[in-house]
């Protein structure tokens, strides 16, 4: 065997040995992109869950619940009712129209049954619900208060991850970390929207 092949088979070894190892870095990469996004995911759904909750809960209550304690209990016992909305248009002799609306209340379900089903979500933990998922037990970060809009005092809220595991949400102070609602304004969607 000669120089020239020998070296040709340790050359070869190599950039074998470096490909596999530039495979693996990318495969890491791209597997924790996918735990990122899967727990990110996990963590939207329960966003999502815990907004649905508070808007039945101001429905219910006209404001929004001040403690996980409140919204928790709301779940568990609370109801929500059923309105039907009905319009009546009737057509006045001189050529304009009015409008009558009817509001019957039918019934209630439980805001639990309703909301948080078996088959909507099969996994629902209530004892869990302020967990951030992935996060070791760290609950949301919990808001409400009123603010002054037009002269109108309104309830707001907001639900934040504390701490997120995403470095691009934990840049600035966790600026750009997931949440629902707004501490400022009375919007109830969530910046992943």
């Amino acid at each position: 065997m000669n120089l020239t092949k020998i070296l040709s088979i340790v050359f070869l070894l190599g950039a074998l040995g470096l490909a596999y190892r530039l495979y693996l870095g990318v495969d890491e990469v791209v597997e924790e992109e996918k735990r990122l996004a899967r727990t990110e995911a996990r963590i939207i759904e329960k966003l999502q869950m815990l907004r649905d909750a508070q808007i039945a809960y101001r429905g219910t209550k006209g404001e929004y619940a001040a403690s996980w304690n409140d919204l928790r209990e709301f779940i568990q016992s609370g109801s929500i009712y059923i309105v039907q909305r009905t319009e009546t248009t009737t057509l006045l002799d001189y050529g304009k129209e009015e409008t009558t609306v009817t509001i019957d209340t039918l019934g209630s379900v439980n805001v639990i049954d309703s909301l948080f089903n078996e088959r909507k979500y099969p996994e629902f933990n209530l004892e869990t619900m302020n967990v951030v998922p992935g996060s070791g037990g760290k609950q949301f970060e919990y808001f409400t208060d009123k603010i002054e809009r037009s002269g109108r005092e309104v309830s707001v809220f907001e639900i934040r991850d504390p701490a997120p595991i995403n470095p691009d949400r934990r840049k600035n102070n966790n600026e750009k970390a997931l949440r629902v609602g707004s501490r400022v304004d009375t919007s109830t969607s969530g910046n992943w929207e």
